[in-house]
This record gives structure tokens, C-alpha cells and sequence, in this order.
């Protein structure tokens, strides 16, 4: 974390990885300037399977859209023999569009008056099996667990008629005549009458058939096809925020503002409840849980994170109601520094676990923070995403933009993290010891038009705990390209491909992918 300069440089001769250069790669329902987007269409979650090969997204109209990579597939032994010096170099990550369907409708709960948005809120991958992918969605109150698989399409191929010769109401105009002298029938017989199983006394009559074909079914073609394979409902009192899997692959958690329920995919009938911060009298309610994730590899740890700015390590096998934790993340407040705003830019929007598990990745409404599970004094590298607009802070709560729930993503080898911002900008910091990258993107085709990497000071940083992004911070609210930033544009939901340097990034209805 703080990096003596001898002892780095015996370590790591190299030093920090270099800034990596971003390309446009793809992007799906890119809209003409000048239309409206419909707000059914909004992408509000985006989700990699853990081998990178499948990409699936869900929308404010309850769809859930799967892509499945190409690059990987097609042509890969033909380019490495022709193409082996430059095929590293020119590959990247290339997605298609698989297949759609609908996985939530609007609701209405008549016992509390309530209406039930179709919205997508998370989208988590399980295992896949036997070719088929399995896959859990949300909404606000029901959770679906849902099979996706190649079906073989059935089709009668062989019959008696012949439509071309077939007349009125399906009778023959003319025999139709066997080429064959010894034709095989669909159950092994044959036409010729010392072959035939049936009875000898058996004939066909005068000018229709020689012989009989019973109906043949083939499955030539093959059709996708999205099947519920269970509902897990009245689980909730409030909104579901987070679902996460287990390692185990048989459970997993759902999160609201005030419990987490554990689940197991083959049982939608029951859950257990294990975290409630529901107090006695609810005007003694001072948190909310904000977001909840299991552990990559441990089975029986998760974290959540609250509204007032901490994270909770829990350990399933400490009690059955875990509400006391193992572990509390959370940074000391800096005195003097408390505003009327304080507690609701500290409240957590997500969280990620690393993945190797020893880290965790939080975003509050102005930074990004990096902990190590093993160190709860305070985070080890805090990322300032948009400081410049600390002094609108009154605007944006005004216009509600303060409680924009954006998320973070790490990148598999867990070199760099990345997270949204307004103007459909991202942002990516490196959290290599020593490094200074923090990249500004725009979700568009050329990705580096808006802004470049703040100049980096020749000096090398003495710790890594804090990385301040300049630019902005001199004229508040305006980019570098003198224009002021719009609210209303905003890129909330982003995920990293889990092997490469590959970003799936939301802005509104289009999903833009980025490589470097």
C-alpha cells in the first residue's frame, strides 16, 4: 500500500502497468440523433457470465436480451495458421445478438395498493449445463430463475400426398409410383409383397399408392427457447436491490432496504432469513442495506453495504440470524467537514468483490473505494469520480440526481476499477501500487473525444490511498470541452468482461463495448 521505492523496485522491476488505451468495439440499439428513447427501452442491468462468453442485459420493460461472443468461435484455427504474428494484436471481444425474452410483467399487489414496476433490477448468471444457460432476474418484489436452450424444431418430412398433386380436400389426382422396386417403409417393411410384414392378402387399390410411408418426424433446425424454470416470490416487503449467487451453485442471496433472504434454486416455496435490520419501532430506523454480495470462493461469507457509508462482513456459519457481523468497513469521518449532504453522498450504491476475493470495490455518489478484507481501519485507494461537482450538490438534490444509483465494476485481474459518471461519461483508475492512470470516457464511438488523462505529475505518489482527478475541479460542472454536463444523461450500469480488458458500458438504450 505505501510502497517504499527500494523495495518496489526489487519487486516489481517493470513498475506499474502502463495506461491502457481505449477502443470503441460495438454497440447495439444505437439510436439516430434526434430520436426519443422510449423509456421501456432503457438498459438498467448489464451482467458477463464468468467465462466472458455471454453478455446478457435487462431493460425498464422487463426484458432480458442475451449476446453470445463470436470471435472465439468462428474462423479461430484459420486465423492462427494464417494470421499468428498479428492475431493477438487485432483481437478483441465481439458479441452478437442471441436471443430475447420477456421475463417480467407490470404487476399490481391489490393487498397494498401497489403497483409492481416491470423494471429489471439485477441479472446474475449460474452454472450452465448440459449446453443450456441458466440465468436469475429481478424486479422490485420476484425473483425468476430462468433456462435458456437450443430446442431441435419437429417437422413431419415424408408423406403419402404429394402437394403438388394433391386436389380438393387432400385426395390424389394420380398414383404416385415407387422408384424403387424394393421401397423400405418408415417401420423396416417393404413395399414388395413377398417382403411385406403386414398380411399377404393385403392390396393397395388400383392407381393410388404402391406403398404406404408412414409419417417421418426430422429436427433439422433448432430454435432458442427461454423457459421459467421457477418463480421466487413474497419473499419481500420492499424493493429487491441486489441478488447475488453462491460459489456453492445451489443458493443464493436477495437483498431489500431491510432483510436478507437466502435461498436455494431448487426450493422457490421457502427462504431463510438472515440479516434484519428492521427495528422494533421503525422511526429508530437510522440505515438501510443498500446492496449485498456473496464472497467468489467462500461459501459462508457475504458483505453488504448501508446508507450510512459502511460495509458488513458476515459469516453464515457464526448464527443462523446474522446480524452481528465479523467484520465493519467504514472511513472515520473528517471532523469539521459534516453538511446537510454528508450522509447521503456516503450512502453505498454497490459493491464488488475482487476476484480472488481479497478486495472490495464500493461506490458512494462521489467515490470509488478499494478495501482489503483484511484491513477495516479504512479503504487502501479512494478514486474521486466527479469532485467538480461537490459545490451543485443543492442542485443535485433539487432535481433528485444525488440519489442516482451508480454502479463498479473491477477488471478480472484486478489491476483497474471503473464506474459511471453523468454526460454518459465512465471512468477508469488503475490500482496498481504507484500508478496514476484515471481515464475519462464517453459512451459513444470514440470513446477518448471528451477528455484525456489529467497530466501526470513526474513525481512518483508517495502513497496510493488517494488519487484526485484533476480536471474539472477548476471550472465546476463544465468538460473539457467548455460544456456544461447534463444530468439527464447518465451512465449508471457498466460491467468488466471477467478475462480481458473489455467493458460493456449502458447509455440510456444502447449497450456500447469498449476494448483496449
Amino acid at each position: 500500500m505505501n510502497g517504499g521505492d527500494g523495495g518496489d523496485v526489487a519487486e516489481a522491476p517493470a513498475g506499474p502497468p502502463p495506461p491502457l488505451e481505449w477502443k470503441f468495439s460495438q454497440v447495439f440499439g444505437e439510436r439516430t440523433a434526434g430520436e426519443e428513447v422510449q423509456e421501456v427501452d432503457i438498459i438498467s442491468a448489464i451482467e458477463f457470465d464468468k467465462t466472458g462468453d455471454h453478455l446478457a442485459t435487462g431493460d425498464r420493460g422487463g426484458r432480458v436480451v442475451l449476446f453470445e461472443r463470436t470471435d472465439t468461435k468462428e474462423n479461430i484455427g484459420s486465423r492462427r495458421e494464417l494470421e499468428r504474428m498479428d492475431y493477438s494484436a487485432s483481437r478483441h471481444p465481439e458479441f452478437r445478438y442471441k436471443t430475447e425474452f420477456q421475463s417480467h410483467e407490470p404487476e399490481f399487489d391489490y393487498l397494498k395498493s401497489l403497483e409492481i414496476e416491470e423494471k429489471i433490477n439485477k441479472i446474475r448468471w449460474c452454472q450452465s449445463s448440459n449446453g443450456a444457460l441458466f440465468l436469475l432476474s429481478t424486479n422490485d418484489k420476484t425473483i425468476k430463475y430462468w433456462k435458456v436452450q437450443e430446442k431441435k424444431v419437429k417437422k413431419i418430412s415424408e408423406m403419402n400426398i404429394d402437394p403438388s398433386r394433391a386436389v380438393g380436400n387432400g385426395s390424389v389426382a394420380s398414383s404416385s409410383v415407387s422408384s424403387s422396386p424394393k421401397q423400405c417403409l418408415a417401420n423396416g417393411g417393404y413395399a414388395d409383397r413377398s417382403f411385406n410384414c403386414l398380411s399377404n392378402d393385403l392390396s393397395f387399390p388400383p392407381g393410388v399408392f404402391s406403398s404406404l410411408h408412414l409419417p417421418v418426424v426430422t429436427s433439422n433446425e433448432t430454435s432458442l427457447v427461454a423457459r421459467c424454470r421457477r418463480v421466487y416470490a413474497h419473499a419481500h416487503d420492499y424493493h429487491i436491490n441486489s441478488i447475488s449467487n453462491n460459489s456453492d451453485g445451489e443458493t443464493f442471496i436477495s437483498a431489500d432496504d431491510l432483510r436478507i433472504n437466502l435461498w436455494n434454486l431448487e426450493i422457490s416455496n421457502q427462504s431463510f432469513n438472515i440479516v434484519d435490520v428492521k427495528p422494533t419501532n421503525m422511526e429508530d430506523l437510522t440505515e438501510v442495506i443498500t446492496s449485498a454480495e456473496f464472497h467468489p470462493t467462500h461459501c459462508n461469507t457475504l458483505a453488504y453495504s448501508s446508507s450510512k457509508g459502511s460495509i458488513r462482513l458476515i459469516d453464515l456459519r457464526q448464527s443462523a440470524l446474522c446480524d452481528s457481523h465479523s467484520k465493519l468497513f467504514e472511513e472515520q469521518e473528517t471532523p469539521g467537514s459534516r453538511s446537510f449532504f454528508t450522509e447521503i453522498i456516503a450512502s453505498i450504491s454497490d459493491i464488488k468483490f475482487s476476484k480472488d476475493g481479497r478486495y472490495i470495490l464500493s461506490r458512494d455518489y462521489m467515490t470509488l473505494k478499494l478495501w482489503d478484507i483484511n484491513m477495516d481501519s479504512g479503504p487502501v485507494s479512494t478514486f474521486q469520480v466527479h469532485e467538480y461537482l461537490r459545490p451543485k450538490l443543492c442542485d443535485l438534490y433539487e432535481n433528485d440526481s444525488i440519489f442516482d444509483k451508480f454502479e463498479c465494476c473491477l477488471s478480472g485481474d484486478g489491476l483497474r476499477v471503473a464506474t459511471g459518471s453523468y454526460s454518459n461519461l465512465f471512468r477508469v483508475f488503475g490500482c496498481a501500487a504507484g500508478t496514476t492512470e484515471a481515464t475519462t470516457l464517453e459512451a459513444s464511438k470514440n470513446p477518448m473525444r471528451q477528455v484525456q488523462t489529467p497530466s501526470r505529475p513526474s513525481r512518483s505518489l508517495s502513497s496510493s490511498i488517494t488519487r484526485v482527478v484533476r480536471r474539472g475541479s477548476e471550472s465546476p460542472g463544465v468538460d473539457a470541452n467548455g460544456n456544461s454536463f447534463d444530468f439527464t444523461t447518465k451512465l449508471l450500469h457498466l460491467a468488466w468482461h471477467p478475462t480481458e480488458n473489455s467493458i460493456a458500458c449502458a447509455a440510456a438504450n444502447s449497450l456500447y463495448m469498449y476494448y483496449a
